[in-house]
């Protein structure tokens, strides 16, 4: 009997084995399967988390300059939400436009350098967030509900290994 595999489970160890030996390296087949399924579930839950905040009139990145302004107890300054967030000074302007259009958050100077502005979480942008909470956090524990604890913690150091290799994809 024939079974075709699921999303998850492809490409398979022998397409992997396969595709080394077509280039003649001298790869690990398993090293390299793990890391194309890692790639394809990374833009598969890229897709759904888009959707997913997408429920809320959110994107995730505005949901994380929000749960970054909320952790900072409701005020930032734009390069500190860069340097949180891990993103450019130009994303954090682009995310705070429609942010600030929609009421969730406001620029002002700051008061220790009038010079400079912070940005602050509004009493609408802190409802926001305590609205979708419930759902957002309900889904995301659903997401890993078949991983028991000890296997979220052995993935959580796996997850975290990984990603101290990812510069490998962009070292020169």
């Amino acid at each position: 009997m024939h079974h075709d595999p699921l999303p998850e489970e492809t490409p398979t160890l022998d397409q992997a084995a396969r595709q080394i030996r077509r280039y003649g390296l001298d790869a690990d087949p398993q090293a390299v399967l793990v890391a194309v399924r890692l790639l394809a579930a990374g833009a598969r839950l890229g897709q759904a988390v888009e959707a997913h905040f997408a429920g809320f009139g959110l994107s995730a990145g505005r949901y994380r300059l929000l749960a970054a302004l909320e952790d900072a107890d409701g005020e930032m300054t734009p390069s500190g939400l860069a340097d949180a967030l891990g993103v450019t000074r130009a994303t954090v302007t682009g995310l705070l436009g429609g942010l600030e259009r929609e009421g969730l958050v406001l620029r002002r100077p700051s008061a220790e350098d009038g010079r400079s502005a912070v940005v602050v979480l509004t009493a609408r942008g802190a409802q926001k967030m305590r609205e979708l909470a419930p759902t957002h956090f309900g889904r995301l524990q659903e997401m890993v509900s078949a991983l028991d604890a000890e296997e979220r913690t052995v993935f959580l150091d796996l997850l975290g290994r990984v990603v101290r290799g990812i510069p490998a994809l962009t070292a020169e």
